[in-house]
């Protein structure tokens, strides 16, 4: 029937309207800033930096690739890459940046650049209670104020975070395997050396 989903719609309406004098139930309103509803888990806002440990700095899962700032619609992604290397998540050494900040002002939260990392380094935050008076410098987020910890990224996304850490753990485990792989076979090349040049 013609105009069925407007009468659907209206009624659901009216029944949200006279239901809000009678039921707490149908009440939606709250008391802002003094009542808050807790952010659902799939929220997003404005990216983060995650780290692991207790250190941000040594901690960052970001390697400097680039790949966010490259695919970053609004271009508001800006990153310098390190010239020395450091040990990442798995323990394989990697560049990490010098800088990494994000116009905050300019971000449309479209979360492509955490789509794009390889590393699970970027996520989406729900905080979203970011008004300043300083309209540019206030708004370009730098990577200490981006860098949130694992602990803080599985809080506000649990479900996600569990995922990630068990994809982490079972690619370290790979890494593991294959470096005591290699380890075993040139221990067995250099016992089998010395036995062959005796003979």
């Amino acid at each position: 029937m013609l105009g069925e989903g407007i009468l659907k719609g209206m009624a659901e309406t009216a029944k949200n309207f006279v239901g809000s004098y009678f039921s707490a139930e149908r009440l939606t309103t709250v008391q802002y800033p003094e009542e808050r509803i807790a952010p659902y888990e799939a929220a997003r806002v404005f990216p983060f930096l995650v780290f692991d440990g207790g250190d941000w700095e040594a901690g960052l899962r970001c390697v400097a690739c680039q790949i966010c700032e490259k695919e970053c619609p609004p271009k508001c992604i800006f990153i310098e890459k390190s010239k020395d290397k450091k040990p990442d998540a798995l323990g394989k050494p990697q560049y990490y940046p010098t800088r990494f900040d994000i116009d905050i002002s300019v971000c449309m939260s479209c979360q492509i650049c955490v789509e794009v990392c390889p590393f699970e380094a970027i996520k989406m935050d729900t905080e979203f209670e970011l008004s300043t008076d300083d309209r540019f410098g206030g708004l370009l987020y730098n990577r200490g104020q981006l860098a949130k910890s694992n602990e803080y990224y599985h809080k506000i996304h649990a479900t996600e975070a569990a995922k990630v850490d068990a994809h982490l753990a079972a690619e370290k485990a790979k890494s593991d395997a294959k470096t005591k792989t290699a380890a075993d076979a040139a221990a067995a090349k250099a016992a089998a050396k010395p036995a062959g040049a005796g003979d």
